[in-house]
This record gives C-alpha cells, structure tokens and sequence, in this order.
C-alpha cells in the first residue's frame, strides 16, 4: 500500500540515467525520486554533472540511457507543448538585450496553455498581477526587464515560471553572481511557492537549509543522496570538494552548518579518523 502511495505521489523518478557525449561519459548511473511538494537540491563541484543532468530533465539533452519519467509517465512521450504544461525551467544566465517590459516577459509564461488564436483575457492579468506581487514585483511591472538589478531579473523569470503553472520547476542556479541576500530570498521564494522544485547550487549551507533532500554528484555520478544531514558529512565534504570543515548545528533551523578552514596555501590538509567518524586539519 505504501509503495503505491509513494508512486502516486512521485513527480519525477530517474532511473539508471547515463549520457554520453563525443565518447566521453557525462553522466553514469544516475538515479533518484521527486515526491510532490518537495525541493531537491542538485550539488557537487564544477564538472561534477549538475547542468548537465538538469538538462536531460527538461529535455534538451537525450540520455545515452536509463528512463526519466513524470508522473509515471516517460518523458519522452510528452509533446512540447504538454511537457511545458507540466514543466517550467529557469536557467542560470538572464535574457541579454531583452526589449521587454517585466509584464511583457511574465506574460509569456501563459504561451503553453494558449491554443493557437487565443487572446489574450482578463482572467490572464489577474494572473500576471497575483504572481508579480508575490514575488514583489508588481512595481517593476511596466519596466523594461534589462534595466531590473541582478536579484529582480531572476525573480522576473521566476514569476514567468510561476504563471506557467508546472507541476514541476527546475532551476539551474538561480542564486549565481547573486548578493548573498537576494540569494536567500530567492530560495525562500522557491520554498514559498509549494510546489516541486528541482534546483542546481552551489552553496552547500543555502542548499542545507531551504532544500528537502539533496543530490551529491561527482565526476557525473552520484555520491549521496537524502536529507542535509544525511548528505553533509565532513569527510563526504573533505572528499569530494577537497577542504577542511567541521559541521554544526544551524541556531535558527536546526539543519547542517558548514564552517570552512583556510590555509590551503600554506599546505592545510584534512585526514579521516574513520574510528571516530572526525576530520582532522592538518597544518
């Protein structure tokens, strides 16, 4: 019963995923499941697979192998226009040269559920004004997207995102060049929304606390997988992004905080007491 329960509620489920580009291995064996509702956090260092993988997901790379499949159902059998129904994707680097007012852009976020002489209604501005003024954008509505600050033009697209209604939203670092606190209002942002979230980042302590559940990838496979403190150990840490730190108890939530040690220059290096399940930092 619970199984298919569990199955009932799976958004996304990718199983014995592999890519493989110009006989180089991109990505091997890559597996886990979304359930409804919830934020996966996608991590791991620069090459590790992360854009990579995210881009097999919303279809614009074709896996060598395995099965992708939302809500039970393979990917691959969705037409464009019903897999833009279901899905929305928000990419890491904004529009360039976007002659476009904030409205004008969020607007077209309606196109997937627009038959093909449909106009445009009322009942569409009262979508485009209720989604801008939850992301607190109602007063940027009339300007021109290319003049927003960094964090607005993010949440701009994210607005596009949010009216296109997808069950699912995949992002592919979002928070990048970003300041640090418009970087947690757009996590907060993904949070507030309920919906099932799938997001790329590079900020493990951000990832730890505003995501359910990550996904540690190296060199394209997968490391880890579970809650923060499952997957945010020390010596997972020291290995796979190669620095020293010690983990603690977040004062506000709770979740995994990573406190950093410096010096790599001056040789610092970490060692695994496997007997005591410790780093210790060499100097």
């Amino acid at each position: 019963m619970n199984n298919v329960k569990n199955q009932e509620e799976s958004v996304l489920s990718v199983y014995e995923l592999y890519l493989q580009i110009n006989a180089q291995l991109i990505l091997s064996n890559i597996h886990f499941n979304l359930q409804k509702g919830k934020v996966l956090g996608i991590i791991g260092p620069n090459g590790a697979g992360k854009s990579s993988l995210l881009r097999c997901l919303y279809r614009y790379l074709k896996p060598t192998s395995g099965h992708i499949e939302l809500f039970n159902q393979d990917i691959a059998t969705f037409s464009s226009k019903a897999f833009a129904q279901k899905v929305a994707v928000v990419l890491q680097d904004t529009p360039q040269h976007f002659d476009m007012t904030t409205r004008q852009l969020v607007a077209l976020g309606l196109t997937p559920h627009k038959k093909l002489f449909d106009g445009h209604t009322q009942l569409d501005d009262v979508a485009i004004d209720k989604a801008l003024r939850r992301v607190g954008l109602i007063d940027k509505a009339f300007q021109v997207f290319e003049s927003l600050s960094g964090g607005e033009k993010q949440r701009a697209l994210i607005t596009r995102a949010i009216v296109q209604d997808p069950q699912l939203l995949i992002l592919d670092e979002p928070t990048n060049h970003l300041d640090v606190r418009y970087q947690i209002q757009i996590l907060e942002l993904l949070r507030s929304l309920n919906m099932s979230v799938i997001i790329s980042i590079h900020d493990l302590n951000l990832a730890s606390a505003l995501c359910d559940s990550l996904l540690l990838l190296e060199k394209g496979g997968v490391v880890a997988q579970g809650s923060p403190q499952e997957v945010l150990t020390e010596a997972r840490i020291s290995h796979v992004f190669d620095v020293c730190c010690e983990i603690h108890s977040h004062p506000q939530h709770g979740k995994p905080l990573i406190c950093y040690f410096y010096g790599y220059e001056e040789g610092v290096s970490c060692e695994h007491d496997k007997e005591n399940h410790s780093i210790n930092v060499i100097t």
